[in-house]
């Protein structure tokens, strides 16, 4: 079968790829002409472990190739793939649904034959019916079926997770568009991958729903966290007890800094946005959204209190900008919120992550990047561990107290233990939710 798909960004590019592995014939869109000759060359402008190679496969295959000519990409396909930006609308938190209707525009102003035209971008429930009525508009002979497919990628183990999925949400309106896209996933029906097949609306908010429940449950562990740091109490292990009961499960319970990434900070706001527009408040959600921004002001207050009341004046180490290890992305990380802080507060901030530098020196100004966490602490008064790189996971911690002025630890994943920090020579460490030991 020959798909399009436009959009190759994170979604798009990842979704192209592994649909080609699937031995479909797969085109891919763009109309920034620096992804395509990137693409051409086998270069993959996003940080995905072993997207790389699965890319050079499948175009040395012959099933993949990359183009800005939506007319070539579009002719002879049976569905069209939307994977374009939904960026969050300034001002009412809404989706920006801009690039999404102007594919839809132009698939209806290029295609010739029967077509399912499938939105794989993350989008406002009524979307899919905005796009038919769009593409309807546009050219109202043409045939065609519209279908809501939502991703569920974790970025940093997306090629897993679309090759072994949890589930895959097909929301369609007739069995014509069911079969179409039963082909595109019958590698995944063969192998008993479970399949829910649904109307268009319910798709839709399967994806917001899903993004919300994880984000609170996040979030309300990290509420456990600051509780469990005024009782006394361990929060891992306060963690470990509570995903043991069957009806909880352990993912998503681990106390940090906050969420942040592509999907939960977005997702949420446009969940809280369309329960206002219909007079359903998602009161829940909207509690999340407030409460994940005050822990992150929370974890500048506990810096402060490790460099003895300010800022100003210290060299504070940040191990880690990127809002997850094992991507390059940094939409909405913690760090974009402590980072500056210390900044602005007159400290002397240098950064070390294996992929954040790249978009980390425009989105952070004001701090020194280096490649070698201990050479980042060299001097330091303070280190911040902020994303969970293996990196980081396995340092030697004598050797990074002894490149401090000052060895005091800022651990907000919970990484290491007081006894850990102790015995390599540290004068203060605290943890997320965990009694840390005092100055002295």
């Amino acid at each position: 079968m020959k798909i399009a798909m436009i959009g190759t960004g994170y979604v798009g590019l990842v979704s192209g790829v592994c649909f080609s592995d699937f031995g479909h014939e797969v085109v891919c869109v763009d109309k920034d002409p620096n992804k395509i000759d990137m693409l051409e060359r086998g270069e993959v402008p996003i940080y995905e472990p072993g997207l790389d190679a699965l890319l050079a496969k499948n175009v040395e295959a012959g099933r993949l190739s990359f183009t800005m000519d939506l007319a070539q990409a579009i002719e002879g396909a049976e569905a069209v793939f939307i994977a374009v930006g939904t960026p969050t609308r300034r001002g009412d938190g809404h989706a920006d649904l801009t690039y999404v209707m102007a594919a839809a525009a132009e698939i209806a102003q290029t295609a010739k034959d029967y077509v399912v035209v499938v939105t794989k971008s993350t989008v406002p429930v009524g979307t899919n019916r905005q796009v038919k009525q769009t593409i309807h508009k546009t050219n109202p002979e043409l045939e065609f079926d519209v279908a809501s497919n939502p991703e569920f990628l974790r970025e940093g183990a997306a090629i897993d997770d679309f090759m072994k999925p949890d589930r895959v949400v097909v929301g369609v309106q007739n069995d014509r568009a069911a079969q179409v896209m039963e082909e595109i996933y019958r590698p995944l029906y063969l192998r008993e991958f479970p399949i829910i097949t649904t109307n268009l609306e319910s798709a839709e908010m399967i994806k917001y729903a899903a993004n919300a429940f994880l984000a609170t449950k996040i979030t309300f562990i990290n509420e456990i966290a600051a509780l469990c740091e005024k009782v006394g109490a361990d929060v891992k292990q306060v963690s470990k007890g509570m995903g043991l009961d069957g009806r909880i499960g352990n993912k998503f319970l681990h106390a940090g800094p906050g969420y942040g990434g592509s999907c939960f900070p977005k997702d949420t706001k446009a969940l809280a946005r369309i329960g206002q527009e219909h007079a359903t408040p998602m009161q829940i959600t909207e509690t999340v959204i407030t409460v994940n921004e005050q822990i992150k002001r929370r974890m500048i207050d506990k810096l402060m209190d490790m460099c003895d009341g300010s800022f100003n004046g210290k060299t504070i180490a940040v191990l880690g900008v990127t809002f997850k290890p094992n991507t390059d992305d940094m939409r909405d990380a913690p760090a974009l919120t402590i980072v500056p802080a210390l900044v602005g507060g007159g400290a002397k901030v240098r950064t070390c992550d294996p992929q954040g530098r790249h978009e980390g020196e425009a989105l952070l100004p004001g701090v020194h990047w280096e490649e070698d966490p201990y050479k980042a602490a060299n001097n330091a008064d303070l280190v911040v561990i902020l994303t969970e790189w293996n990196e980081f996971r396995a340092l030697d911690l004598k050797k990074l107290a002894r490149k401090m002025a000052q060895p005091r630890m800022a651990d907000l994943r919970n990484i290491y233990t007081n006894r850990d920090a102790k015995r390599a020579g540290f004068d203060a460490y605290e943890s997320i939710g965990r009694e840390g030991f005092p100055k002295p």
